[in-house]
């Protein structure tokens, strides 16, 4: 048996945070990584000695406190169509179109058990 060919792969997890540049400090600290992004609304380290990678961005109004889940994975993929059409064909859902930045947008999307993770245009090629 085969596996079909992946969907993506995973760029960073990325936590919703109340003080992104004080937990950006800490995780770097416990990961002993430094800072390879770091805007007003972004902060994304270095990836550590496994290969991954965290990033933090300032929590949405009205989005979960602290202590609750506010952690989601971000997937780069190669045609965010595609992917969005072939993870709604596995069960999950669109949640929101993100537009951060001019010119950037990615797709918030949910699998079927409404965990959110963003399907995003890899920064990589």
């Amino acid at each position: 048996m085969t596996n079909p060919p992946p969907v993506g792969w995973l760029r960073a997890v990325v936590i919703d945070a109340d003080d992104p540049p004080r937990l950006a400090e800490f995780w770097a600290t416990v990961l002993g990584v430094g800072v390879v992004e770091n805007a007003p609304d972004w902060i994304r380290l270095e990836p550590d000695s496994g290969g991954a990678c965290m990033a933090f961005e300032p929590r949405e109004e009205g989005g979960p406190a602290a202590g609750a889940s506010r952690t989601r994975p971000d997937i780069e993929v190669a045609d965010m169509e595609v992917a969005r059409a072939r993870i709604e064909e596995l069960g999950g859902r669109l949640v929101k179109v993100l537009t951060p930045r001019p010119g950037d947008s990615h797709y918030r999307m949910a699998d079927p058990e409404g965990n959110e993770f963003c399907i995003l245009r890899a920064d990589r090629p």
